[in-house]
């Protein structure tokens, strides 16, 4: 069976499918490539988050400093969304940095160019819709994986949606996305 994720995915594949010719090449217009080399921090805390990033190639996490310890949130893989929504959402100064784990391509949108191309073409208004609703519904998932799975089931779901997760990011890395410590995911390792 299909979770919620996979389902709401398929229905914006099929809506961006539809779009038009003139509001595709608005929405190309707006986009530009960019590359960052594996460790670049693309967001800093403190920082606004004016860009949206679709990842094209490569892997990348959002963290935030507590402590003096990075706490990973997000993982980003090829065809995520990585941005820090509070900050784009509102133009505020960040608390979360966005950094390249791997050398990163993304197709990158300003927000503010984002903002008059949904005034002129209201697909992409829908659009918007769609990707803060498909984000709700991972945060969602999110929560209940965190609330329910044990420790072993949190890492076997990860390797199974992402099975090259542990060949390029940092078990450190793994282990605070997971929620657990690295001595936990060692051992969780070391019975496979």
């Amino acid at each position: 069976m299909k979770s919620n994720l996979e389902l709401y995915g398929a229905k914006m594949e099929r809506f961006l499918g539809s779009l038009d010719g003139e509001t595709m090449e608005a929405l190309e217009a707006i986009s530009i490539h960019q590359s960052f080399k594996k460790g670049a921090l693309i967001l800093k805390a403190g920082e606004v988050c004016h860009w949206s990033y679709q990842v094209l190639e490569g892997i990348a996490r959002k963290y935030y400093l507590s402590e003096g310890k990075q706490i990973t949130t997000e993982l980003y893989f090829t065809g995520d969304l990585a941005i820090s929504f509070g900050s784009y959402a509102l133009q505020n100064p960040s608390t979360e940095c966005l950094e390249a784990l791997t050398d990163l391509n993304v197709s990158a949108i300003n927000y503010h160019a984002f903002q008059e191309a949904k005034a002129k073409y209201p697909k992409l208004m829908e659009l918007d819709i769609m990707l803060l609703e498909y984000y709700g519904l991972w945060i969602e998932e999110r929560m209940l994986q965190l609330r329910t799975l044990g420790a072993k089931a949190r890492y076997d779901l990860i390797l199974k949606q992402s099975p090259y997760v542990v060949q390029h990011v940092p078990l450190g890395i793994v282990a605070s996305y997971l929620g657990i410590s690295l001595e936990t995911l060692s051992r969780i390792r070391a019975k496979r």
